[in-house]
């Protein structure tokens, strides 16, 4: 982790594993945490409602930003038209592009920018990790590093001179974060990780492979219920 502790900081909160594992983080270390979710029309828009368990553990407020008209526009991700399917198999394979979200990143981390500045807060922070990269240009160490330096210029005068965007996790690995997430203490069962959205995980998105991956590499139990075991065992 690189930067100062915050004092208080915005966190997007998507209601899964890696930024759950942050808030826990920041929070121990006696930062303010404030959660910040987005409802982007995602077909898994139920992970929501995890976000709001996660908030209510820690005690921390819990507001979610409605995207819906934008996320309209963002067509051809899996994970906003529904006429896309989402695909099966392990997360790093080639078909997992499709659920990229044109630019998601960015404009979650912008409003959340404008959320640090109302609220004098000196962190905005998420959950991008090293496993992120191959496939999500937005979770890369250089768009952190830029878009860092673009919310800078942008908002010079009002962010909180130590302002920092902070992705604690960055270039950790998924079995990394469970680890942490186990001696932090995070409810696993109380996240959501599947983009499918249905009642259980399912077993066999790309989302759900990393999952079961990380636990089984972590050794740590995972109590998450599956509609479906995989084919084959996560690599």
């Amino acid at each position: 982790m690189t930067g100062h502790i915050p004092r208080h900081a915005v966190v997007i909160a998507s209601g899964g594993l890696d930024s759950s594992a942050v808030a826990y983080l920041l929070a121990s270390q006696g930062a303010s945490v404030s959660l910040l979710s987005f409802d982007y029309g995602q077909r898994h828009r139920k992970e929501l409602k995890h976000a709001a368990l996660i908030a209510k553990q820690l005690g921390s407020s819990h507001e979610v930003v409605d995207l819906r008209g934008l996320g309209r526009l963002l067509g051809g991700s899996a994970l906003t038209d529904t006429t896309v399917a989402v695909p099966d198999g392990h997360y790093s394979d080639d078909s997992m592009r499709i659920t990229v979200v044109p630019n998601r990143n960015a404009i979650m981390l912008s409003v959340a920018a404008g959320v640090a500045v109302a609220s004098k807060a000196d962190t905005v922070a998420f959950g991008a990790h090293a496993g992120d990269h191959a496939i999500y240009p937005d979770c890369r160490p250089e768009f952190l590093e830029q878009l860092a330096r673009t919310i800078r210029v942008g908002n010079e005068g009002f962010l909180a001179e130590d302002f920092q965007l902070l992705a604690p996790f960055l270039n950790a690995t998924k079995a990394d974060i469970v680890t942490a997430a186990a001696e932090l203490g995070v409810p696993f069962e109380q996240t959501w990780s599947c983009y499918k959205g249905c009642d259980l995980h399912c077993g066999t998105c790309g989302t759900c492979w990393e999952r079961r991956e990380a636990f089984q590499l972590a050794s740590v139990e995972d109590p998450t219920r599956y509609e479906a075991a995989a084919t084959e065992e996560p690599r």
